[in-house]
C-alpha cells in the first residue's frame, strides 16, 4: 500500500538528493524538472540525460527546450537574477543516450554519477504508435535494458523509477490489475516472446533491406510494418505499447534487489497542467486534442470514439517516486482517474460544444468567426468504416474511373485525395484501440490521499477535480493558446 500520501513529506523526500531523469525533453520530463527544482530548492543535483553531440550541445536543449519554456517563468520570476545560477548549481546536463550501453557515457563520467545518484527516473521513450520497429525497439526495450545495467554500478541508488503505459494491457475490457509482465509472457494465449529473437529478426530485417539496395523511404516503411505486425502477432495493437511491455518484462528480470517502480499513466491524461505553475500549458497534440483542435478549425466533421466510454485525464509522478523507496522490491501504479472520478468522452465533448458558442474562434481569413457545426461521432469501427465508404470511397472510385476515361486528366487530384483518405482509414485503425478502450486502469495500491501543503499541489485524489471545470476553463483555452497559435 502507498499508505497515506503527505504533501510535506514528498517535499521533503527530494531534500539532499541527486536524481538522473531521461527524457527530460519531453512534456512529462520538464514538468517533473520544474516541479522538483520549485517545491524543494534544496534538491543536491538534477542529472539530465541529454541527446546531444557533446556537453556544449546539452547544455543548449537544457536552456532551449527545458528551462527556457514558459513552464519555468514562476520559478523564474521566484529567483530574479540569480535564476541561472540557480540552474547552474542544481541541473547538471549530460550527453548521453540511453539507447547506448553506459548510456553512452565515458567511464570518467559513469564513476562519478555511480558515486552520486539516489534515484533514477526513466522517463525517455519512444511513444509514436507507428514507428520504426528498430527505433521503437532501442529506446523502449534497450533502452530499459541499458539503465538496468547502469544501475548496478550505482552504490547508493536508492530507488528506480520508470515510466510505462497503462496500454500495455492491450484491448483488455474490465478493471486491469497492476500485475508486472513476465518475460516471454505476451497477450495471445499459446504464443511466447523471446525478446532476444525480436532484436535478432531486426537485425536481418535491416540486413535485407540494405542488401536489396532500398531507398531510405523503403527501408522506413518496412520497419514500421515489421513494429506492427510483430505486435499484433503478440496481442498488442501497435508497436509502442508492444516495446513498452516488452521494456517491463526486461527492467522485472534484472533488476535484482533493487526498489523499482513502474508508473503506467493513460495517453489521455498526459494533457494541460490543472493549477500550477501554469494553468493550461502543454506541449505537443494529444489524443483527445485532436478532437478540439479539429472543432476549433471545423476541420474535423466526424470523430471515432463511444461518448460513453471514459477516459483517464491525470498524471503526477512526483509523488510516487517519493513515497515508493520503502516498498516491495517492484511495485506498479496505474496512475488514472477512470475508476475514482470517471471523466466520460461526452464530458469532453458538451465543454467543448459549449466553450466554442461562448468563444467563437477566429480562423478565416477576414477575421470572422468560424462557423459552428456539431461533430459526428461513430461508437464502432465497422460503422466508421461504413461512413468512410459511402462519403469518400465511392466518390473517389468514380474520380479513378473518370480519370482513365480521361487519359489521366485527374492523376493528381485523385493520387492527392486517395493518399489523404488511405491516411485517415490508417490513422482511424491505429486509434481505434483507444479511442474505443473498455479498460479500467485504476491506482488499486493507494488508500488515503492527500496533496496541498505550503501552496503545493501533488493533486493525489481525482475525485478533487471537476472534469467539466477543468475542459471549460483550462484545458481547451490552452489548447487554443499554446497549440493552436
Amino acid at each position: 500500500m502507498i499508505g497515506e500520501l503527505d504533501a510535506d513529506a514528498v517535499v521533503g523526500y527530494f531534500r539532499g538528493k541527486s536524481i538522473l531523469i531521461t527524457g527530460s525533453t519531453g512534456f512529462l520530463g520538464k514538468v517533473l524538472v520544474e516541479k522538483i527544482l520549485r517545491v524543494q530548492p534544496d534538491v543536491k543535483k538534477l542529472f539530465l540525460l541529454i541527446r546531444a553531440a557533446d556537453i556544449e550541445s546539452a547544455k543548449h536543449r537544457v536552456a532551449t527546450e527545458v528551462t527556457g519554456r514558459e513552464i519555468f517563468q514562476v520559478l523564474k520570476q521566484k529567483h530574479g537574477d540569480k535564476f541561472d545560477d540557480f540552474i547552474q548549481e542544481k541541473v547538471c546536463p549530460l550527453a548521453g543516450d540511453i539507447v547506448y550501453k553506459n548510456l553512452g557515457l565515458d567511464n570518467a563520467k559513469l564513476t562519478e554519477l555511480s558515486k552520486e545518484i539516489d534515484i533514477i527516473v526513466n522517463g525517455a521513450a519512444t511513444t509514436n504508435f507507428y514507428e520504426r520497429y528498430d527505433v521503437t525497439f532501442d529506446t523502449n526495450v534497450m533502452g530499459a535494458k541499458h539503465i538496468c545495467e547502469f544501475t548496478k554500478r550505482c552504490n547508493k541508488l536508492k530507488m528506480l523509477l520508470h515510466v510505462s503505459t497503462a496500454y500495455v494491457a492491450g484491448e483488455q475490457e474490465g478493471i486491469l490489475p497492476e500485475k508486472p509482465f513476465l518475460l516471454g509472457e505476451t497477450l495471445r494465449e499459446g504464443a511466447h516472446l523471446d525478446i532476444e529473437s525480436e532484436l535478432n529478426l531486426i537485425k536481418e530485417a535491416r540486413k535485407e533491406v540494405k542488401a536489396n539496395c532500398s531507398s531510405e523511404r523503403v527501408e522506413k516503411r518496412t520497419m514500421k510494418e515489421l513494429g506492427l505486425k510483430r505486435a499484433r502477432e503478440f496481442g498488442w495493437p501497435n508497436t509502442y505499447v508492444f516495446t513498452k511491455a516488452m521494456g517491463e518484462m526486461l527492467l522485472g528480470h534484472l533488476r535484482g534487489d533493487l526498489p523499482t517502480v513502474i508508473i503506467r499513466p493513460s495517453i489521455e491524461q498526459l494533457t494541460s497542467i490543472l493549477n500550477e505553475p501554469l494553468p493550461g500549458w502543454m506541449e505537443g497534440i494529444r489524443t483527445i486534442d485532436s478532437f478540439i483542435i479539429g472543432s476549433a478549425k471545423q476541420a474535423l466533421s466526424i470523430f471515432l470514439v463511444d461518448l460513453n466510454l471514459i477516459m483517464d485525464v491525470r498524471y503526477d509522478g512526483v509523488a510516487i517516486a517519493a513515497h515508493s523507496e520503502d516498498q516491495a522490491a517492484q511495485s506498479i501504479y496505474h496512475v488514472t482517474s477512470s475508476l475514482r472520478n470517471p471523466a466520460p468522452y461526452a464530458v469532453l465533448v458538451d465543454s467543448g460544444h459549449r466553450y466554442f458558442l461562448h468563444n467563437p474562434p477566429r480562423f478565416e481569413e477576414n477575421g470572422e468567426p468560424v462557423r459552428l457545426s456539431r461533430m459526428c461521432f461513430f461508437q464502432t469501427l465497422p460503422r466508421f468504416r461504413a461512413y468512410m465508404a459511402v462519403k469518400f470511397r465511392l466518390p473517389l472510385e468514380i474520380l479513378r474511373l473518370r480519370n482513365i476515361a480521361m487519359l489521366g486528366a485527374f492523376s493528381r487530384r485523385y493520387g492527392d485525395l486517395s493518399r489523404k483518405y488511405r491516411y485517415v482509414m490508417h490513422m482511424a485503425e491505429l486509434y481505434a484501440p483507444y479511442a474505443l478502450f473498455k479498460g479500467w486502469a485504476a491506482l488499486m495500491k493507494a488508500n488515503k490521499q492527500q496533496g496541498k501543503s505550503r501552496g503545493y499541489d501533488f493533486g493525489f485524489d481525482p475525485k478533487s477535480i471537476d472534469w467539466d471545470k477543468y475542459f471549460y476553463s483550462v484545458h481547451i483555452p490552452g489548447v487554443i493558446k499554446y497549440l493552436c497559435d
